[in-house]
């Protein structure tokens, strides 16, 4: 998963924030410039957008994280806000719809792209 920034500096800041409070490590600066999140198994990139244009988000886009439990989330989700995220929707806590019981945190990271911690009950 990629997303674009326009302030690598605060997009840092944050994401270092989100990764290393579930136990990640801080980014990784590719030759590009770009920062790479490395964790369970995944990788995450932000980085200006390559065509030179303003990096924007997606409206109705979400980027979910997997969480190993709700406090993870809660971890997550304050170290996000500390950082420069907007918490945003409702509080974290457990919703419930569809046979399927789930723990969201939604935060907006500081270009605006929409992001949910997320762990299934």
């Amino acid at each position: 998963m990629t997303v674009g920034t326009n302030d690598l500096e605060k997009s840092k800041t944050f994401y270092d924030a989100l990764f290393t409070s579930v136990g990640g490590k801080p980014a990784i600066t590719d030759p590009k410039g770009r920062l790479v999140y490395l964790h369970n198994g995944s990788v995450f990139l932000v980085t200006p957008p390559i065509d030179g244009q303003p990096a924007t988000h997606a409206n109705g886009g979400t980027i979910g994280f997997a969480m190993s439990s709700p406090e993870e989330a809660d971890t997550w989700h304050k170290a996000g806000a500390a950082a420069g995220g907007t918490p945003i929707e409702d509080a974290p806590g457990w919703r419930e719809g569809g046979g399927q019981r789930l723990y969201l945190a939604y935060l907006r990271d500081p270009d605006g792209n929409k992001l949910c911690a997320l762990h299934r009950g």
